[in-house]
C-alpha cells in the first residue's frame, strides 16, 4: 500500500503531467486554482465559466466566479515556480544553438553576449566562463551559487535552484515576495509593503511558513487518516461487490436449470397430452369408418328394395303387381323390422384443462428473496456462514424441485380421474386451508413449516448468531434506487433486447507513454471500431474479437474526443476544432467550433455523408465537403442557452439522440430540432446521463457511469429497464457505441472494452 504522508519528489513534479492543464492538455499559463485544489490556465478558464460559475472538469464541483473575473482566482505560485524551472532548463537566448551570456550586453555594451557555460542560481542568469569567474569575486555576488550549465540543464542542480528560487510580485516586474501581511493574508514585495500595507503586522515568509506549517501539517495527517479509512471502506465495498457477483452468479444459473427443469416437464406434458389425443383421435376415426362402411351396406339393401316396389307400383300391371305382392311385402317387412346391430357410437369430444397457475399472473414459479447481511470480522465465522448460505439455498432448491414434480404428477392424476372422483377431490379440498392465490406463503408460514429451510435466525460458531433480515418480491436490478416498472406489454415477455457477451480485451498497446483515456468509439468498416484515445493522442483501430489493426494518423497536436466514420474518412473533434481525415491522415477540411464548450460529441448520420457535431446547445450538421448543411436547437429558439449536448448519436430512423447535462435528460429529436421524445425520470437515479447507442430498431442504450449501468429507452424515450450492470462486468463505463445494429461496445475507464451482442426476440 502506497503510504499518503511520502512528500512526491520535485523530478515527479517536472516530469509527470502535473504542469499540464488538463483542459487544453498543454503546459499551464497563468495558472489558477479553484477552490477545490485544481489548477487551469486563466484563458481555458474564463472559456469554461458560465455567467457567474465555473464547473471544475476533474471533481465536478460547482465554483462561484469572484466579481473581478476568473482573474481573481488565486495564482498558483507553487505552479509558477516549477514552470521557471522547467523553462528555465529548456529554452533562453539562442546563438547557433547556444545559450547566450545574459552579462556581456551590460558589460561590454555588444547587443549578444558571448556563449554561455555557466549559470547563476541566484541571479538564474546564464554566464560566460569570463563573466562566471567574475561574478565569483564581486563583494555583493560571491556567495552566489554558479554551477555548469551543461549539468544545470541536464537537471543535476533542479533541487538547489528550487531552494535559491523566489517568486516575483505580479504587480512589480523585478520584485521578489518576501512578506505576508496577517490581516489580508497576502504575499507582499517591498513596494507592496510601503502602501497600502504600511501600518499591517507583516511577517517574513520563512517566519510566516514556520507559524503556519504545523496548522496545514495537522490537517494532512487528518486527511491522510481519513484516506486511509476511505481505503479500507473502498475495500470493504469491493469484497461485498465480489461476493455478490459470485452469488449473482450462482442464483442465475440455478434459475437457468430451474427454469430449464420447468421446460423439460412441459414440453414432456406437451408430448404426453398430444400423444393421447392422437390415440383417441385415431380410435375414434377407426370406429367410425366401421360403423360407416355398416351403415353404407343396409342403406343400399334399403334403396335398391324401395325402388323395385315403386317400379312395380308405378309401371306393373294388375296381374303383375298382385303376382309380387307378397314379396315385395315380405321383404319391405323385413327391412323395417331388422333393428340395429349396436346402438349410436359414444362420441368422446376432447377439452383441454389448464392448471389454475398458468392462467394467473400473480403465480411466480420463481421468487427471489434479499437477505441483508452483516459483514463479520473474523474469516472463519464468515466462512462458515457462507458454506451454511450454500447448504440452505441448495435444499431450498431442492424443495423447489420436489415441489415443481409434486405439482406435475398431481396435474397427471388430475387428468386421469374421471368427473365424479374429481368432484369427490373438490369437495375435500374444499375443507382443507386455502393457501394464496400467488401460491406463495407468508414468511410466517414458510418458517411454521421449514424453519431450517427459510434462512431464519440460526446458531452459529462461537454462540453468535448471524442475524439476518428477509424480503420477499420479484426478481429486480440491484441499484442505488428501485428500479422503475418496465414499458407497457413488456413485463416478462421476452421482447426486451438480452446482452449475450461476446469477449473483453485492453486497448493500451505497447507504444503508449499514458494510461488510455477512451473519449470516443464508432464503427470502422465491417467488424470493426475505432477508438478515441485522448490521452495518448491516438486514433485506435480494433476488430470485434480485440485484435490490434493500426492506427488512424491525426494531426501533430491534436487529441481526439468524440470521433465518427463517415464512408472512406474519419470526423473527429479537438479543442475547438472538427476534422475530417482520410484513414492516411490527410486532412480533408478543419472547421472552428464555439470555445464555450469544453468537448464536442460527434456522430455519422444514417446516410454516412453527413457529420453532425453538438456545439454550445445546438447541433450543425456538416457535409462531405465541409459546408454547413444545417443547424438547429433541440426544442427550437425557446431552448436557446438550455440545451448542452455532451453525447450525441444518431438512429436509423433520422432522429438525434443526445445526454444533455444541462436538463439532465435524454432528448429525442428530428432533423429539424422538434423533440419527439425525452427522459428525465427516476431511470437516471439522480445522475447524470452519459453516453448513448441506439440499435437497428431505435431501441436506446443509456450509460449512467455512476451506477454502472446501461439502461434501455424505447424509441421515445421511455424507460424500459437495465440491459448491463455491475453483474455484468461494467465499472464506471465511459462511452458506448452500436456496430451493426446488435453489437454494443462499452469502453470502461480502465481503458478495457466489453463487447455485448445484443439479442431481441426475432434474433
Amino acid at each position: 500500500m502506497v503510504s499518503h504522508g511520502s512528500s512526491p519528489s520535485l523530478l515527479e513534479a517536472l516530469s509527470s503531467d502535473f504542469l499540464a492543464c488538463k483542459i487544453c492538455l498543454e503546459q499551464l499559463r497563468a495558472p489558477k486554482t479553484l477552490p477545490c485544489l485544481h489548477t487551469y490556465c486563466q484563458d481555458c478558464l474564463a472559456q469554461l465559466a458560465d455567467g457567474c460559475h465555473v464547473r471544475c472538469p476533474e471533481c465536478r464541483e460547482t465554483v462561484p466566479v469572484p466579481p473581478e473575473g476568473v482573474a481573481a482566482f488565486k495564482t498558483n505560485f507553487f505552479v509558477n515556480g516549477l514552470l521557471d524551472l522547467v523553462k528555465a532548463r529548456a529554452c533562453g537566448d539562442l546563438r547557433a544553438g547556444k545559450p547566450a551570456c545574459a552579462l556581456c550586453p551590460l558589460v561590454g555594451g555588444t547587443s549578444a553576449g558571448g556563449p554561455a557555460t555557466a549559470r547563476c542560481l541566484d541571479c538564474a542568469d546564464d554566464l560566460c566562463q569570463a563573466c562566471a569567474d567574475g561574478h565569483r569575486c564581486t563583494r555583493q555576488t560571491h556567495s552566489h551559487r554558479v554551477v555548469d550549465l551543461v549539468g544545470y540543464r541536464a537537471g543535476w542542480y533542479d533541487e538547489e535552484a528550487r531552494e535559491r528560487q523566489a517568486a516575483q510580485c505580479p504587480q512589480h516586474p523585478g520584485e521578489a515576495l518576501r512578506f505576508l501581511c496577517q490581516p489580508c493574508s497576502q504575499l507582499l514585495c517591498r513596494e507592496c509593503r510601503l502602501d497600502p500595507h504600511l501600518d499591517h503586522p507583516c511577517l517574513p515568509l520563512a517566519e510566516a511558513v514556520r507559524a503556519r506549517r504545523p496548522g496545514l501539517e495537522e490537517l494532512l495527517a487528518g486527511v491522510d487518516n481519513n484516506l486511509l479509512e476511505l481505503e479500507a471502506e473502498r475495500r470493504v465495498e469491493k469484497e461485498a461487490l465480489t461476493r455478490l457477483r459470485e452469488q449473482a452468479a450462482r442464483v442465475g444459473t440455478q434459475v437457468e436449470e430451474a427454469a430449464e427443469g420447468v421446460l423439460r416437464a412441459l414440453l414432456a406434458q406437451k408430448q404426453e397430452v398430444l400423444g393421447r389425443l392422437r390415440a383417441h383421435v385415431e380410435a375414434a376415426e377407426e370406429a367410425a369408418r366401421e360403423r360407416l362402411a355398416e351403415l353404407e351396406g343396409r342403406e343400399q339393401v334399403a334403396r335398391a328394395a324401395a325402388a323395385f316396389a315403386r317400379r312395380v307400383l308405378s309401371l306393373g300391371r294388375e296381374a303383375e303387381i298382385l303376382s309380387l305382392e307378397g314379396a315385395i311385402a315380405q321383404r319391405l317387412r323385413q327391412l323395417q323390422g331388422c333393428p340395429s346391430a349396436r346402438g349410436p357410437a359414444p362420441c368422446l369430444v376432447p377439452q383441454l384443462e389448464l392448471h389454475p397457475g398458468l392462467l394467473d399472473k400473480n403465480c411466480h414459479l420463481l421468487r427471489l428473496s434479499f437477505e441483508e447481511q452483516q459483514p463479520q470480522e473474523d474469516g472463519g465465522k464468515d466462512g462458515a456462514g457462507t458454506q451454511e448460505g450454500e447448504e440452505s439455498q441448495s435444499r431450498r432448491a431442492d424443495a423447489a424441485k420436489t415441489e415443481r414434480q409434486g405439482g406435475t404428477q398431481l396435474q397427471a392424476r388430475d387428468e386421469a380421474q374421471t368427473p365424479k372422483e374429481k368432484k369427490a377431490q373438490t369437495a375435500q379440498e374444499d375443507k382443507a386451508p386455502t393457501p394464496r392465490e400467488d401460491g406463495a406463503q407468508t414468511l410466517e408460514e414458510d418458517r411454521a413449516q421449514t424453519p431450517q429451510e427459510d434462512g431464519g435466525l440460526q446458531p452459529q460458531r462461537g454462540g453468535r448468531s448471524n442475524k439476518k433480515r428477509k424480503f420477499k418480491g420479484r426478481l429486480k436490478s440491484v441499484s442505488r434506487e428501485p428500479s422503475p416498472a418496465l414499458g407497457p406489454n413488456l413485463d416478462g415477455s421476452g421482447l426486451l433486447p438480452r446482452p449475450i457477451f461476446s469477449c473483453s480485451f485492453p486497448t493500451r498497446m505497447p507504444g503508449d507513454k499514458r494510461s488510455p483515456r477512451i473519449t470516443g468509439l464508432c464503427p470502422f468498416g465491417p467488424r470493426e471500431i475505432l477508438v478515441a484515445d485522448e490521452q495518448n493522442r491516438v486514433l485506435k483501430r480494433f476488430s470485434l474479437n480485440g485484435d490490434y489493426k493500426g492506427t488512424v494518423p491525426v494531426p501533430e497536436g491534436c487529441s481526439p474526443c468524440s470521433v465518427a466514420a463517415l464512408q472512406s474518412t474519419v470526423a473527429f473533434s479537438a479543442g475547438a476544432r472538427l476534422y475530417l481525415i482520410s484513414p492516411d491522415g490527410e486532412v480533408q477540411w478543419r472547421r472552428a467550433l464555439s470555445l464555450s464548450q469544453a468537448s464536442h460529441a460527434v456522430a455519422a448520420l444514417p446516410s454516412g455523408d453527413r457529420v453532425a457535431v453538438s456545439v454550445a446547445g445546438h447541433v450543425e450538421v456538416y457535409n462531405m465537403e465541409g459546408s454547413l448543411a444545417t443547424r438547429f436547437i433541440p426544442g427550437g429558439k425557446a431552448s436557446r442557452g438550455l440545451r448542452a449536448l455532451v453525447f450525441l448519436t444518431t438512429s436509423p430512423q433520422g432522429h438525434f439522440v443526445g445526454s444533455d447535462w444541462q436538463q439532465n435528460s435524454v432528448v429525442i429529436c428530428d432533423g429539424l430540432g422538434q423533440v419527439v421524445g425525452e427522459y428525465k425520470g427516476p431511470g437516471l437515479h439522480g445522475c447524470q446521463p452519459g453516453s448513448v447507442s441506439v440499435d437497428k430498431k431505435g431501441y436506446i442504450f443509456l450509460t449512467i457511469r455512476e451506477v454502472n449501468k446501461v439502461v434501455i429507452l424505447d424509441p421515445k424515450g421511455s424507460l424500459l429497464g437495465d440491459f448491463l450492470t455491475a453483474y455484468h462486468g461494467l465499472e464506471k463505463p465511459r462511452v458506448t457505441t452500436m456496430v451493426d445494429g446488435r453489437y454494443l461496445v462499452v469502453s470502461l475507464s480502465n481503458g478495457t472494452i466489453h463487447v455485448f451482442r445484443v439479442r431481441s426476440s426475432d434474433s
